[in-house]
């Protein structure tokens, strides 16, 4: 006889035989940039019979044991893997868009049936400082801006000088909604030049292997030469 757990199904088909099946993994949270793919898996032991994923409670793929992954034309697709006993459903979702962050869930149709994860859609925007250079005479503050515009969520921006990370203190940094539910991010950095540098404003969030970055050439001109 089997045990009573979430997950877990038990039919009793002939007195004192029984046969159960489970979802032994479900799917893992996943962070992807819009346009990209994102890949979900949920593993469940034999004999079941129909799995049905679901994003943000909403049905968009069924897979029946007998027949294979039953799709529809659009941007859900499947791969399956079997080893051993385990059979792995794997949904792919494609050109993945803001509208599809939330819940994904993978259901095999019974009470407590059901694993579920998270995904997070974020979008990649633009990054720019207005000129590319800048002259500066000695003991004259400057401000410098730059501009993150169309980022979801709003990016974490950093500043750096010739390759070493500038403190906080210096800059400060805004936050704004922008259109189509994205947000933008204006950083000014304030800062008293001594000699000519390379200043770098770097945008950054998860879903990016690396920042994103625009760059600043300041000329120190000393005014007593």
């Amino acid at each position: 006889w089997c045990c009573i757990c979430i997950y877990r199904l038990c039919f009793f088909f002939l007195p004192g035989l029984g046969f159960c099946y489970s979802i032994i993994n479900g799917p893992a949270n996943a962070t992807v940039l819009a346009g990209s793919e994102a890949h979900f898996n949920c593993t469940v032991s034999v004999g079941w019979v129909i799995l049905i994923w679901l994003s943000n409670g909403n049905p968009v793929l069924t897979v029946i044991s007998s027949q294979g992954a039953i799709e529809t034309p659009g941007r859900f697709t499947s791969q399956n893997y079997t080893s051993g006993n385990a059979f792995t459903s794997e949904l792919i979702i494609h050109n993945t868009q803001l509208s599809d962050s939330g819940k994904i869930e993978c259901s095999i149709q019974q009470p407590g049936s059901s694993s579920f994860a998270f995904l997070s859609v974020q979008v990649n925007g633009s990054l720019f400082i207005k000129n590319s250079t800048l002259t500066v005479k000695d003991n004259k503050t400057v401000e410098i801006a730059c501009e993150a515009l169309g980022w979801a969520p709003a990016p974490d921006i950093t500043w750096m000088t010739n390759d070493t990370f500038i403190d906080k203190s210096r800059y400060v940094t805004q936050e704004s909604q922008g259109s189509n539910g994205l947000r933008n991010a204006l950083s000014i950095l304030t800062l008293t030049p001594m000699d000519t540098e390379i200043l770098t404003c770097l945008a950054d969030i998860d879903a990016l292997p690396n920042p994103q970055n625009a760059t600043v050439t300041v000329i120190f001109v000393n005014s007593a030469i």
